[in-house]
């Protein structure tokens, strides 16, 4: 089965079900479990019975709802954040930053930056810390604006990026530095709260932050978190007026999750460290500190795990002609014996290298 893709009726939570076959789930990004807490289910039924299953108006016309503001206080709450917008998905909270910055500034990429920031700009190929090396450089060679654009997280390869850089800056110009979130919010920094609290910079360095609240959230919407005068200013762009919202019964629902989030979240970093307990004498699983991603450059690994009935993510990138990555993902949903079972069995593919 390893060699296509699993067509499914139903997400899956621990465990996955695929022609009648039986597998523990260790891929995905649903990290807190949310697509299968049944105590969020029943939020979010509480949500639609108020609020219907969708409202496709604009935030800009007369019907307002107050659920949208009070998602965004308590998100900005949450992670530190001066101010918040939300949006429909991650995807579209980066395209309405980039049409906000668009003409203002030049745009730089880092490497690994998600489509969804992309725009007409310089992209570097290479390591991140040989990027930043660069961008120290490059923003003190004149005043002219720039935005930097980059992830917290490296999904893929599971590697925490640093932004200690940022107070190293130049500060004869003005720096717009953008970093997605999605794969570390609800998952690193103080209760999930991510990376926002960990960024430090000069006065002439903007710091935005955006999100996918679809991943641990388990919210089908996205977020902008930055000043009141850059979240002032995209609120009143055409490109924000003529797009839907998240689905008001999702943010009703995540309104009154915080504490499931909170229980998840420390299920979660349990299961972190059960595993990295059994597992970290091994050399070919790398992850960084409380995080439930685990690379391996190891692609044996994933047909060895299915025929010991664990499903884990590998798949060819960035085009299908490249080698596979190779990922085990934990969840709030795992419990101990599948933790167990699934260490066992890497214990066993170790002792055959």
């Amino acid at each position: 089965m390893s060699d296509k893709n699993r067509i499914l009726e139903a997400l899956p939570g621990r465990s996955i079900d695929i022609d009648g076959t039986p597998f523990l789930y260790f891929s995905g990004t649903s990290y807190l479990g949310m697509s299968r807490n049944e105590a969020f289910q029943e939020l979010l039924k509480e949500g639609l019975a108020r609020y219907g299953a969708n409202f496709g108006g604009s935030r800009l016309g007369n019907i307002r709802f107050a659920v949208f503001e009070e998602a965004e206080a308590w998100l900005s709450s949450f992670t530190g954040a001066e101010a918040c917008l939300t949006a429909s998905s991650g995807s579209l909270a980066g395209r309405l930053l980039v049409e906000h910055l668009r003409g203002k500034t030049a745009f730089y990429f880092a490497p690994g930056t998600h489509p969804a920031l992309w725009g007409a700009g310089e992209y570097y190929e290479g390591a991140f810390g040989n990027w930043v090396e660069y961008m120290l450089h490059k923003a003190a060679d004149g005043p002219e604006p720039m935005a930097l654009f980059t992830n917290s997280v490296d999904p893929l390869l599971v590697q925490k990026n640093s932004f200690e850089w940022l107070g190293h800056l130049a500060g004869n110009r003005p720096i717009t530095i953008v970093i997605d979130d999605s794969h570390g919010f609800g998952v690193c920094g103080a209760s999930g709260s991510g990376v926002w609290t960990e960024l430090s910079a000069p006065d002439n360095v903007e710091v935005v932050v955006i999100s996918s609240l679809g991943k641990a959230l388990g919210i089908p919407g996205g977020m902008i978190l930055g000043s009141r005068g850059l979240i002032e200013a995209i609120w009143h762009s055409p490109f924000f007026g003529g797009a839907s919202p998240p689905p008001p019964a999702f943010l009703y629902a995540m309104l009154k999750a915080a504490p499931l989030y909170q229980s998840a979240h420390r299920k979660l970093l349990a299961n972190i460290r059960r595993f990295e307990g059994l597992t970290s004498r091994f050399g070919f699983l790398h992850s960084f500190g409380d995080y439930p991603a685990f690379y391996t450059p190891e692609a044996a690994l994933a047909p060895w795990l299915e025929q010991k009935g664990c499903l884990i993510s590998q798949f060819a990138y960035p085009t299908p002609e490249d080698e596979p990555v190779t990922r085990i993902v934990l969840s709030a949903l795992h419990e101990e014996k599948d933790i167990d079972y699934l260490a066992g069995a890497i214990e066993e593919y170790a002792g055959g290298i």
